[in-house]
């Protein structure tokens, strides 16, 4: 019978995991309920690559823009696309102007992301300018000063060192195959630097990553 018993229990865990009864929320959530922000900044000449003809490669000369202000669980996962959507005024997408590359991005990290917030679009835009301003971008990583490869730890130890404040695993250094992608900060829900739980963690290879130039 215990052999029985654990075979039974053995198979209610493979028809979860086959049905996602246990895969951790992203889809679902309700607004403003989460545990701490990812701030994720975008490093704009590596998404031209392969976005010539968007908005923000325009010969602009960006490094790192802002991507999103993400409500994230320290369980992992994140909430997404919360209930009440409301389309974004002609002042809020005037603000969101101001912070984001391209208006495609801004309405998609407010439908996506700033909804579940628990804040007013006007309000959450203010938290995201706000987080913004929390993070100094290293001088070494400006768009017209930056190397053409660096490791991740040179990468993380020049964000630490331009933000004194931040926790030693207070960042994740994100590539796509060897080429830098974003740079993502865990901060509180009051925009104090925190750690990272292990949901955010550096994903790059080995070795030195590429930095591709301003576009």
């Amino acid at each position: 019978m215990k052999y029985k018993a654990a075979w039974i229990a053995l198979w209610l865990v493979l028809a979860g995991m086959a049905t996602g009864a246990v895969a951790a929320p992203r889809e679902q959530g309700q607004a403003g309920e989460f545990d701490f922000y990812v701030l994720s900044l975008s490093w704009s000449p590596t998404f031209c690559l392969t976005h010539p003809g968007d908005q923000q490669c325009s010969g602009k000369g960006y490094g790192f823009v802002l991507h999103g202000l993400w409500p994230q669980y320290t369980r992992g996962g994140w909430p997404a696309s919360c209930d009440p959507q409301s389309r974004l005024s002609a002042a809020e997408l005037a603000k969101g102007a101001t912070l984001f590359p391209s208006p495609k991005l801004l309405k998609h990290e407010w439908s996506k992301h700033g909804t579940c917030s628990g804040l007013e679009a006007s309000a959450y835009l203010d938290k995201t300018d706000a987080a913004l301003g929390r993070v100094n971008i290293p001088q070494q990583l400006q768009p017209f000063n930056v190397p053409n490869s660096l490791d991740v730890q040179d990468i993380e130890t020049l964000f630490r060192q331009s933000n004194p404040a931040m926790r030693t695993h207070g960042l994740a250094v994100i590539c796509k195959g060897k080429v830098l992608s974003e740079v993502r900060v865990c901060l509180s829900k009051d925009l104090e630097f925190a750690a990272c739980p292990r949901s955010v963690k550096s994903q790059c290879r080995d070795g030195d990553i590429r930095i591709p130039t301003q576009r």
